[in-house]
């Protein structure tokens, strides 16, 4: 079985412009290709982390990957699947995020050796003049066709700006210059990324006769049709810093049934035939495949001795004889507490066990918090300093914990 032929037995593959070229390139190592990724914050993220995981399959199989750091493009924002306009950011807050990116990648990529290319597309994208970008290119974009483009239609509701409008016409430069500087003759992104990624293909089809190719990657999704990567309106986050790789596990741990193997079979590199042994598993062998699944993935992101503490943390938890060493923890400063003491709800804030202080009272409303095993009634609850120098462990439901101490 091939590289392409794996891709497709995944379930990774969603479109291709050619796929018999396709095919044959990346099966025998010829595919030079390129993901881009936009700078929007200071890390990647479990959304990343499928194309993360593509890239290291396509490299493994002697194909070369490009990351494209998005510098440029990131000072207009990708419209596609948004409602709204996405917030500027500053040049100095893209270059820090570009840089915190940098070093996650290289967990995933092998970039010694010319193995692999890691670009900014700020390098060229910011020098460009205007008039010279209309002049070159503005004549192979159809206004009619870019409107039609399903990356727009979210956002033509509540109004597309001029300055959205134009990320199609960056995103296809980029593809243009790629193909002129690097040998790239191939594009791979996400589902909902094939209008720009044809904008690009069709952009060196005009200019230079010559032919490119684009792939896209199916976008994880659970049962309902809900994009997977977000716990409690927050996204899981690939910085230990942003989310622990104890909640990393736990995100991984909780999928639903429905959504385990598929999930096992896109993200992790287990071999396909012993993925298809668990497709006959069922009741509590599905908690089994869940374990193996968060064990896999953070492993790969956070390292197996960080993977090794995540799973002992969850079994001691959940089997309540364990310890509280690798539980996440919050530790508060003086500057936290508020006439010597903070309350119940601003502490399931601070330590992301709830998004809002309105989902804080939610949960405990409906029982669905504890402190130290004991269920909070009281949505005024507060602990003072003394109380908080032994720590104190929340709960909310039945598998979220942190331990917060003074």
């Amino acid at each position: 079985m091939g590289i392409y032929e794996e891709l497709v037995a995944r379930g990774l593959i969603a479109q291709v412009t050619n796929e018999e070229e396709i095919r044959e390139m990346v099966n025998n190592g010829k595919a030079i290709f390129y993901i881009g990724f936009d700078c929007t914050a200071d890390s990647l993220t479990a959304g990343h982390f499928m194309a993360l995981t593509l890239m290291k399959r396509l490299q493994m199989a002697g194909n070369k990957p490009i990351a494209l750091i998005g510098g440029g493009t990131t000072m207009i924002g990708d419209p596609s699947g948004r409602t709204d306009m996405r917030k500027m950011l500053t040049r100095e807050d893209i270059n820090h995020n570009a840089e915190c990116f940098k070093r996650q990648m290289e967990r995933f990529i092998d970039f010694s050796d010319g193995k692999a290319l890691m670009v900014n597309n700020a390098d060229w994208l910011l020098d460009l003049n205007y008039v010279d970008v209309l002049r070159e290119v503005g004549a192979c974009f159809s206004v009619n066709n870019m409107l039609r483009a399903e990356c727009y239609k979210q956002r033509m509701e509540k109004g597309l700006s001029f300055f959205e409008f134009n990320y199609m016409i960056m995103q296809s430069y980029d593809f243009y210059y790629l193909f002129q500087h690097y040998d790239c003759n191939m594009q791979f992104g996400g589902d909902d990324q094939w209008s720009n990624m044809l904008g690009g293909t069709e952009l060196i089809r005009k200019k230079l006769g010559k032919d490119a190719h684009a792939m896209t990657i199916t976008l994880l999704t659970d049962s309902q049709g809900n994009k997977m990567g977000k716990t409690a309106g927050n996204a899981v986050w690939l910085d230990p810093n942003k989310t622990s790789p104890y909640d990393f596990y736990q995100y991984w741990r909780n999928v639903g049934d429905a959504d385990v193997l598929k999930c096992i079979r896109m993200l992790t590199f287990l071999p396909l035939d012993q993925i298809e042994e668990m497709a006959a598993w069922e009741g509590n062998q599905l908690n089994k495949a869940k374990e193996i699944l968060a064990y896999e993935l953070t492993s790969l992101v956070h390292g197996e001795a960080e993977a090794k503490k995540a799973e002992a943390s969850a079994k001691a938890l959940f089997s309540g004889k364990g310890s509280d060493e690798n539980m996440p923890t919050t530790q508060l400063s003086p500057d936290d507490l508020t006439g010597g003491g903070i309350d119940i709800m601003t502490l399931l804030v601070k330590t992301g066990l709830c998004p809002s202080k309105s989902d804080a009272r939610r949960n405990i409303q409906q029982g669905g918090v504890t402190v130290n095993d004991v269920k909070v009634n009281d949505i005024g609850l507060s602990f003072t300093a003394a109380e908080l120098k032994n720590g104190v462990i929340l709960k909310r439901g039945k598998k979220n914990f942190n331990k917060v101490i003074l």
